[in-house]
């Protein structure tokens, strides 16, 4: 028992010991998506603050593909020393583990949650000439007629695909998905009408709104600043309905517990500076900072809500 005790305790002053003398070298922060999307915004914002208390560069290193999975998989096998982080996403850790049927990792084993770093609401919208003003009145005109309302979104196992099933399965409606590659198609033939409505985060859509092209009827989340008026899916009749992009901060499991801690604080730190708040307003994105055990909960919340929607919808990676 002694043995077993001083073991403990030694594993522990060593952890210490190496936080202390951590980081002597650069950081390599994965983003699972190409460059210039949110996720390497977001990237980019925090570590340019995070830099100035670790006093080590933080390496933005974007590698796309497998819907996240690619780099979520590199992060899982780096080694566990601190030096590689990856943004976690609702994608990658809270809708891939229920869409696709094999993982090359175990999203909940193989990865330390470290800290929250930003929401993304997202808005729902219609074609300005669909005769509904608001969710209730979207609600009502899809049940007066099922299955002849069409939303597009950009892809199947997308954001805004999977927001507006969640919608569907909460308000009972029957509307039709038209999967496109993309944002950009998808949105070229809302705005020309041939879909009826979509949902995604306000930077592509609020250019054709405020050009009365689209109409806002919700909002995923709490009300917008931007969008003061407009209420959100819980105001107007689903009491916990929830939908945002988000993008946390992520570890390999084994790093250990006194660099998380170093990290955490930095990231929630990063997070909260008004350069990042300022930034991160221009795309409706709320700036966050949580502790590890926080954002744990949050993702386990995550899993719980998008698992469920994942599973009725029958949604299925390509």
């Amino acid at each position: 028992m002694k043995r077993i005790v001083v073991a403990v305790v030694a594993g522990l002053l060593a952890g210490a010991v190496q936080a202390q003398n951590w980081p002597t070298k650069p950081i390599r922060l994965l983003v699972p998506f190409a460059p210039g999307g949110s996720s390497s915004i977001v990237a980019r914002s925090v570590a340019v603050e995070m830099e100035k208390g670790l006093g080590q560069p933080i390496v933005i290193d974007n590698r796309p593909g497998g819907g996240g999975n690619v780099a979520m998989q590199e992060a899982a096998r780096a080694e566990p020393d601190g030096y590689t982080l990856i943004i976690g996403h609702i994608g990658t850790l809270a809708v891939n583990p229920f869409m696709f049927d094999k993982l090359p990792f175990d999203t909940n084993a193989d990865f330390a949650p470290v800290s929250l770093l930003a929401k993304v609401p997202s808005i729902f919208v219609v074609h300005a000439d669909v005769p509904a003003k608001d969710l209730r009145e979207f609600v009502a005109l899809a049940k007066s007629q099922p299955g002849r309302l069409y939303y597009g979104s950009a892809g199947n196992g997308s954001a805004g695909h999977l927001a507006m099933e969640y919608l569907k399965l909460v308000s009972g409606i029957d509307i039709v998905h038209v999967p496109y590659k993309g944002t950009g198609p998808n949105l070229i033939d809302l705005v020309a009408g041939r879909t009826q409505a979509t949902a995604a985060g306000t930077p592509p859509l609020m250019p054709h709104v405020k050009a009365g092209k689209l109409r806002v009827i919700a909002v995923g989340s709490q009300r917008l600043g931007s969008l003061p008026g407009v209420a959100s899916v819980a105001e107007q009749g689903y009491p916990g309905f929830e939908t945002t992009q988000w993008y946390g901060l992520n570890a390999p499991a084994k790093v250990p517990a006194a660099i998380i801690k170093r990290l955490a604080d930095e990231a929630a730190k990063a997070a909260r500076q008004p350069s990042v708040a300022e930034r991160f307003a221009v795309d409706d994105a709320l700036a966050v900072g949580s502790t590890p055990q926080e954002y744990a909960a949050f993702i386990a919340a995550e899993q719980k809500r998008w698992g469920e929607v994942v599973r009725k919808a029958n949604i299925k990676a390509n």
